[in-house]
């Protein structure tokens, strides 16, 4: 009987010892498996997520709402505190892209074969442009950057250096494991043979890797005599792409006090409600190299014609303008912007910021725009003539101040493609697809010159027809325009969109459903796979040993 109650006893124990051992390995197994999960998730999705999480906890939001017709073109929710060139990541940038390289590691470019001097051309955007694709041409080619020289020469004739328009410190700094960048030549050098070079434009990386570095056999010191689209705007390497962005968007930011007085300029405007900022660009300079003359007298066409003519690096002389402005090659009037923007549905109370240099014909040409929407804003009325002393005789440092208002404006308007106009609209993208809205100038010519001759009246039909036309012309994520068809040869680079207009995909994640052939990025699609395979595995695994506890 005894023999029997301890062989009893001695099988409930064998029973609990095996029933603990499969407890003990479900518990391992289970432990196990949420560690490679964890590992998993903080390998292809937390970086992205976690600057989601604290831009949300960081940003706060105050919401406007202006009226407009036909349509979502009212102004889009924005935060209350600017820091437009500091903020935390946008949701949709992917952080891979823009990874800064700590400032301790020298490792991230090969060793520097000699200088790179760059004499930047053109206004202050162009300059912008250009002094970006100088860095990657620095990387490109294994060179140290010489802080460069802005154009003194231009119509604009600014006396500015690099380091009264941008934070030349930051810039040195934020590049470190890129480029490495030096305010000023060594000495030793200042005096040696130089390789002066006007680079080809739009090349590839070819073009500098073989033929312009080459120049380092013979010499210590290689000058770029332009810097404005030097480097192609499609099909370089990925890391070259993601540095012109970075170089963009952040290490080329404007001097604190350009910066301070323009957070300052939108605070003002942004207390008394939402604003449009209209880069209305209707300057003497820009008439006369359009060649653009509608609805001005003959004396201001032939004055706009002479200097052109007096403008040696202008190549253009002879412009038909009629045809000029049928093309839609020209700036929209004062007048026409005003019946744009009605149009639009925005009630004649719109604050709208007039980010521009003197406009040609003054307050006279002004007083047709200002007959749609009297609450026209300029520097000039947000600030007191004292307050922008300092800025006033220069002009790069005054158009840097409207760059910083049009970036954080509720809604930024062109009347005309050019430069500055360009960089603002890639800018908003960047920052998240802000509302941009490009007004299609050829078929609002048309229109237009329909109102003059009798045959269409303002009114909702005319509200109708420039609604729809714009639909999808207000900053929504799509893909860069490559060449225009039927182009050949270099006239292909011409046409194509510029690269910082518009830096989709290359510095932004693109998302499933994306116009064009948009997709998730290869990390995303990895982790989704990699989570797919991971929850198979742990649902087998969870089945068996369930089984073995049931045993």
């Amino acid at each position: 009987m005894q023999r029997q109650l301890l062989g009893q006893t001695q099988l409930r124990r064998s029973k609990y010892r095996v029933g603990s051992g499969v407890l003990v390995r479900f518990l391992w197994l289970c432990g196990y498996l949420s560690v490679t999960f964890a590992a998993l998730l903080s390998t292809y999705a937390f970086p992205e997520l976690l600057s989601v999480f604290r831009q949300q906890r960081s940003q706060k939001y105050t919401n406007y709402q202006i009226t407009a017709k036909g349509g979502d073109l009212g102004v889009q929710s924005r935060r209350t505190e600017l820091s437009w060139k500091q903020e935390f990541l946008p949701p949709h940038v992917s952080r891979g892209n823009l990874a800064n390289v700590t400032a301790d590691n020298h490792d991230g470019y090969n060793k520097s074969r000699g200088y790179l001097l760059v004499s930047t051309n053109g206004g202050l955007n162009q300059m912008r442009a250009g002094i970006c694709d100088m860095v990657a041409v620095a990387r490109l080619i294994n060179a140290t950057l010489v802080i460069p020289e802005l154009d003194k020469r231009s119509f604009w004739a600014d006396n500015s250096n690099f380091s009264d328009i941008f934070d030349d410190d930051y810039f040195i700094e934020a590049l470190r494991g890129d480029v490495p960048v030096v305010k000023k030549l060594p000495p030793e050098l200042a005096s040696a043979p130089r390789a002066s070079r006007q680079f080809r434009s739009w090349s590839n990386t070819k073009y500098y890797e073989e033929e312009v570095a080459s120049l380092w056999d013979e010499y210590q010191v290689i000058k770029a005599s332009k810097s404005d689209a030097r480097l192609a705007n499609n099909d370089l390497p990925s890391d070259i792409q993601k540095l012109r962005c970075r170089v963009h968007y952040d290490a080329l930011r404007f001097a604190p006090v350009i910066e301070a007085f323009g957070k300052m300029l939108v605070e003002r405007l942004r207390a008394n409600g939402p604003f449009i900022a209209l880069h209305l660009r209707y300057e003497k300079d820009m008439l006369a190299f359009s060649g653009c003359t509608y609805g001005l007298t003959d004396e201001d066409a032939d004055l706009l014609t002479l200097i052109r003519y007096r403008t040696p690096h202008w190549k253009v002389k002879e412009i038909n303008a009629a045809e000029q402005r049928a093309k839609g090659f020209c700036p929209l009037t004062p007048k026409e912007v005003g019946i744009f923007l009605k149009s639009l549905g925005y009630p004649e109370s719109t604050q709208i910021y007039v980010a521009a240099g003197e406009i040609y014909g003054g307050d006279e040409r002004m007083a047709d725009l200002r007959m749609y929407f009297p609450n026209l804003l300029r520097k000039e009325t947000v600030a007191t003539a004292d307050e922008l002393a300092p800025f006033k005789n220069h002009a790069s440092q005054m158009a840097a101040l409207d760059y910083i208002v049009s970036v954080e404006s509720d809604v930024f308007v062109p009347s005309y493609s050019g430069n500055m106009a360009r960089a603002v609209e890639g800018h908003r993208r960047f920052l998240g697809h802000r509302k941009t809205i490009i007004p299609d100038r050829k078929e609002l010519v048309a229109l237009f010159d329909k109102l003059e001759i009798g045959e269409l009246e303002e009114g909702s039909e005319l509200s109708r027809s420039i609604v729809l036309l714009h639909r999808q012309r207000q900053g929504a994520p799509r893909k860069r325009k490559g060449p225009i068809k039927g182009t050949k040869g270099r006239d292909r680079f011409r046409t194509e969109e510029a690269f910082y207009t518009n830096p989709l995909p290359d510095c932004l994640c693109t998302k499933p459903g994306m116009s064009g052939k948009a997709s998730s990025s290869r990390k995303h699609q990895t982790f989704l796979h990699a989570v797919s395979d991971l929850g198979s595995k742990v649902e087998h695994q969870a089945v068996m040993a369930a089984r073995d506890l049931q045993q």
